[in-house]
């Protein structure tokens, strides 16, 4: 493993404006696995003038060739496959497997269904007498978190690319050797200078620099809604576009009569993976009152599964980790019953978390409402269906969420009444086409297939 100690800019690795860098921590272990440049807004200015130099030329470039390079792109990707999983492992903490299977297989997913977009979308169509053209916005400034390092790269530089737009990313400052990673495979897969950049730093500096610029015509930003909230002030000042996937508290709600040995072990896994860091977790459960007690055992036997280590990982560092054990304590103080894990951390060395199973929670208590992003799971009871959509859209987010019935059909009438962005019916599977993002304060916009292209695209009309 190496890390670089400049940027990716204009097609070439630069040295950083400044001398100041950043500690990559393994979170398992604790220890120093490399260092970054902490990137300036010298640095941000240079990236965007780069890309900004480079927009021309690539938003002229044929469809068909994007889709040629983004297709060299995937297969970089998928070749050093391995490499990006340990990476990954190692600056987040993610058991091996999970690494293999979804911090470096899904990406390689993603870039292909662009390469495959890019060749076939509809980048002009008649209407009347006009013909309306969708053009690239511009520069794209993309900021991306910790949680999926490189899924969450991929998932707004993929469509920005097959759009004809060039970007500047700003990765999460906790894992941005998979970044590194990222910009070196763009470099061999042929990419024009310029077209991609990469400023690693801190979000208060180069995050919010890249934000403010005025060479950057969108900003494409995941992380929490807090953050989300000052770059859509930052963005709405200059009549700058944004692109914002936030937080998540999503509910996964099982029906009478549905499987419910499944729909629960399904629903922990879930909530597991990646230690409970992914935005769209299933975090509520909510189960009839009749079969809430069975539910509860089931769930109390699955957690046992997960043990830290082993089956998951740590948190990503110590101010999570004692964040997500602070939502714990919160959970017992208010009455919550705990029936798995606790606030007591698991292991002496490393950023671990308990798995922890929550029973008797209300809509009203804080682990309920707020997000925690932890291996977490609260479990509430409701009395009928109306009582458990009532629960369901009972939170300020909406990005995701569940539904088991005794069928489809029942499954899907609950799904259309939830306020959310996506639902899983009946243990539905992960689609690469599908649109993501969420309602209130889940997010603006979307990402994946065609809907995440869309948001990097502007509409022009030719009348004659």
């Amino acid at each position: 493993m190496k890390a670089h100690d400049g940027m990716y800019i204009g097609g070439e690795w630069r040295p950083a404006a400044g001398p100041d860098t950043i500690a990559v921590v393994n979170p398992a272990d604790e220890q120093v696995i490399g260092h970054v440049p902490a990137g300036t807004a010298e640095d941000v200015d240079a990236a965007v003038r780069a890309a900004r130099a480079a927009f021309p030329g690539w938003a002229a470039t044929p469809p068909a060739e994007r889709a040629g390079r983004i297709a060299a792109l995937r297969d970089v990707l998928a070749a050093r496959k391995d490499e990006i999983a340990g990476t990954v492992t190692a600056e987040l903490g993610s058991p091996l497997p999970l690494s293999q299977a979804v911090h470096a297989g899904v990406p390689v997913l993603v870039a292909g269904s662009y390469a495959e977009l890019a060749a076939s979308y509809a980048f002009e169509e008649k209407l009347g007498n006009s013909t309306v053209l969708l053009e690239p916005v511009g520069v794209v400034g993309a900021i991306t978190p910790w949680n999926y390092p490189l899924h969450q790269i991929v998932a707004k530089v993929a469509p920005a690319l097959a759009a004809g737009c060039t970007v500047v990313l700003k990765p999460a400052e906790d894992t941005p050797l998979t970044a590194q990673l990222f910009a070196e495979a763009v470099h061999e897969a042929g990419l024009p200078a310029g077209v991609f950049n990469l400023v690693t730093g801190t979000g208060a500096v180069a995050g919010q620099a890249l934000a403010e610029h005025e060479g950057v015509d969108l900003v494409s930003f995941t992380g929490s809604t807090a953050v989300g909230r000052r770059i859509g002030a930052t963005a709405g000042a200059a009549v700058k576009r944004v692109a914002l996937e936030l937080g998540g508290k999503s509910a996964n709600v099982i029906l009478p009569g549905a499987d419910l040995a499944k729909a629960v072990n399904v629903g922990v896994a879930n909530v597991m993976s990646n230690s409970g860091q992914t935005c769209s977790a299933w975090t509520r459960m909510l189960v009839d009152a009749e079969r809430y007690e069975e539910a509860v055992a089931l769930a109390a036997t699955a957690v046992a599964k997960y043990v830290p280590g082993e089956r998951i990982g740590p948190v990503v560092n110590a101010e999570q980790q004692a964040r997500v054990r602070g939502y714990i304590e919160k959970g017992v103080e208010e009455g919550a019953r705990l029936v798995a894990g606790g606030p007591e951390a698991p292991r002496e060395q490393g950023y671990y978390v308990s798995p922890t199973v929550f029973a008797d929670v209300t809509p009203d208590m804080t682990i309920a409402q707020e997000e925690i992003f932890g291996p977490v799971l609260s479990i509430l009871r409701y009395e009928d269906v109306d009582d458990a959509l009532r629960i369901a859209n009972g939170t300020v987010y909406g990005l995701a969420g569940a539904v088991w019935g005794a069928d489809d059909e029942e499954a899907v009438a609950f799904a259309r009444r939830m306020d959310t962005g996506q639902v899983d019916i009946n243990g539905g599977r992960f689609n690469p086409l599908a649109p993501f993002g969420g309602y209130k304060q889940s997010g603006v916009g979307r990402e994946l297939g065609p809907h995440g292209l869309s948001e990097y695209l502007q509409t022009k009309s030719l009348q004659f």
